[in-house]
């Protein structure tokens, strides 16, 4: 498939600015592949698709406040730092993003906090994905940790436009979130409350927690028609034995697999053994699905509405039936679902 395939007019008021009210009140749009059906609910209807036994796999990974705003030495000029990737704890060096980037030289320093309490050191200009800071700190590496959380904001994605404030750091972390290391949310499991996956649980539905912690590389746009020669970013993941256990029991029952999020599903496709069962795995994974493509693992799927071009569109493409989820994101235009991070969700039968 071509790369044009996935581009659809998407109306600007389309784009969730807020998250909803209370999380299990998003829009649900139910896609069922085997009856060809569409309808719509609440996201609170879900508890009535799944029965006892069924597995929801989620991702528990949990995003850190990784946009910094600081200051250039000597012009004063307003830097904005992303931080991206922990390279190496003892030498305090991060992978970053800075904006405005053509500003930045090797060896300016940034400062950052009111009292300068975080200065960083600009020590190479031309990595594939930005730049590498080191950060001067001369305390504990909790004590590093814990000023870069005083600093640093909520990393909305860059299509919301107003500054985080304090809701965000809730609303833009899951319920389950866990292992801090994402730089933007796994937004499929943002609609799960507490007090709803308690009632799932009552049902009997299991749930499966792996990671794999979202980077920027998820967003990036693609940029070549033919879909085989896009790179993905890798992205690391762990999942431990006792999630595959779960996992693996339920497929053994012929259950429903549930992937919550196109990050989870990327997760369980990147470590299956040939009988589609899941292996325990820690490293990285650039595994891109896109149509056609053979799931192994999961037979449904909770996610969100994506962007035009995006690959995460084409996973679950692959996964809903390209012809299918072009009609149902036509029917979500009309209807005035919310799309991307902060929007409504998709169950995928």
């Amino acid at each position: 498939m071509k790369l044009s395939q996935f581009g659809f007019h998407l109306p600007k008021e389309l784009l969730a600015e807020h998250p909803a009210k209370n999380r299990e009140d998003a829009k649900l749009m139910v896609l069922d592949r085997k009856k060809g059906t569409i309808t719509n609910k609440k996201f609170k209807d879900i508890l009535s698709y799944f029965d006892d036994g069924d597995v929801m796999i989620v991702n528990d990974t949990k995003v850190f406040p990784a946009r910094l705003y600081g200051n250039k030495e000597k012009t004063g000029a307003k830097i904005e730092v992303f931080l991206l990737r922990e390279l190496n704890r003892e030498s305090r060096l991060w992978d970053v993003l800075v904006d405005p980037a053509r500003k930045i030289r090797i060896g300016n320093k940034l400062y950052f906090g009111d009292d300068d309490s975080l200065v960083a050191e600009v020590i190479d200009n031309t990595t594939s994905r930005g730049r590498t800071l080191r950060f001067l700190f001369d305390g504990t590496y909790e004590e590093f940790k814990e000023t870069v959380v005083s600093l640093g904001h909520t990393p909305l994605p860059k299509y919301i436009k107003r500054k985080a404030e304090p809701e965000d750091a809730e609303r833009y972390q899951t319920v389950y979130a866990k292992h801090e290391g994402a730089v933007a949310a796994p937004t499929a499991g943002l609609h799960f409350s507490k007090e709803l996956i308690k009632r799932l649980e009552i049902k009997g539905v299991n749930f499966a927690p792996v990671t794999l912690h979202v980077g920027l590389g998820t967003f990036r746009s693609v940029e070549v028609e033919d879909l085989t020669k896009h790179k993905m970013d890798s992205e690391q993941m762990i999942i431990t034995e006792d999630a595959c256990k779960i996992i693996n029991k339920g497929k053994e029952k012929k259950k429903k697999i549930c992937a919550v999020g196109t990050t989870t599903m990327r997760a369980i496709e990147s470590s299956v053994s040939t009988t589609g069962m899941v292996k325990p795995y820690d490293g990285w994974t650039n595994k891109f699905i896109f149509p056609p493509y053979d799931f192994s693992v999961a037979n449904c799927m909770i996610t969100n509405f994506h962007m035009p071009e995006s690959t995460l569109l084409m996973m679950v493409s692959a996964f809903a039936g390209y012809e299918f989820l072009m009609e149902a994101y036509k029917q979500a235009i009309k209807d005035k679902y919310k799309f991307f991070s902060y929007g409504d969700a998709m169950l995928i039968l």
